[in-house]
């Protein structure tokens, strides 16, 4: 390697390594307002060295001239990379799974046959369980409700996450980019049919990024009723986008 080539490559590093100890107060932060909802069993050291390779992610592959601020989007990577790890540990246990996906379909088909937020009564009705059950399982479903939202699309570089849209790899088209704004007025409108008290769990978490225990402030409510009410509204936008996104 000549000296130039040498002086290139270490400025590289060099400018590299300074991203890296700048954003590490930002992959901390995300790291632990993830962590808040996890099981007390992941090690939030994990979940930290995933936001730094996404962050590394967001080095090699940011592109100033498609006109995202390198902070949006390395935020964007580095959330991408902690949540991929912790689906790959697949630490929610099957039958949750099953269960979340069995709520979805309820709410979706009970929401489109009253054209209306369907009631806990006739979600439990509907799945023919005491009311007392189905809070059971929206307890259990609350660390699943962690990932829908982040992740709508399954899609390697066209991740979509609540109301955000980013463009990645691929080149920007008037197609695609017709697309996620008909996604995102989806999302819109969705949300705005959300019970009050959802629709403000909602954006108390995903807009404002408070803590459930300071949304529980805020509303006057217990934290587990937050954590009910988001789970209960991640269940009623997944059932609605999925039709989206099949």
């Amino acid at each position: 390697m000549n000296s130039e080539l040498k002086r290139t490559y270490t400025d590289i590093q060099k400018k590299r390594d300074d991203l890296i100890i700048e954003y590490s107060p930002l992959i901390k932060y995300i790291a632990n307002r993830l962590a808040i909802r996890l099981p007390p069993h992941i090690d939030i050291n994990d979940i930290i060295n995933s936001g730094v390779l996404g962050l590394m992610d967001a080095i090699e592959k940011f592109d100033e001239n498609k006109g995202v601020q390198f902070k949006t989007y390395a935020e964007f990577r580095i959330k991408g990379a902690i949540l991929d790890n912790l689906r790959s540990m697949d630490w929610v246990p099957r039958s949750v799974r099953k269960s979340v996906t069995l709520l979805e379909s309820t709410y979706a088909t009970l929401e489109k046959q009253l054209n209306r937020p369907a009631t806990d009564d006739e979600v439990a009705e509907a799945l023919q369980l005491p009311l007392e059950k189905l809070h059971d399982i929206l307890a259990q479903a609350s660390g699943v409700s962690l990932l829908s939202l982040e992740m709508l699309s399954s899609h390697d570089d066209a991740k979509l996450r609540l109301l955000d849209c980013l463009s990645d790899d691929e080149s920007i088209n008037p197609l695609s980019v017709l697309h996620k704004e008909e996604f995102k007025s989806s999302i819109a409108r969705a949300i705005e049919d959300l019970p009050e008290k959802e629709r403000f769990v909602i954006s108390l978490y995903y807009y404002d990024e408070l803590t459930m225990k300071e949304i529980s402030e805020v509303l006057m409510l217990t934290e587990s009723r937050i954590s009910q009410l988001h789970t209960k509204a991640v269940l009623r936008l997944r059932g609605k986008l999925r039709e989206l996104l099949a």
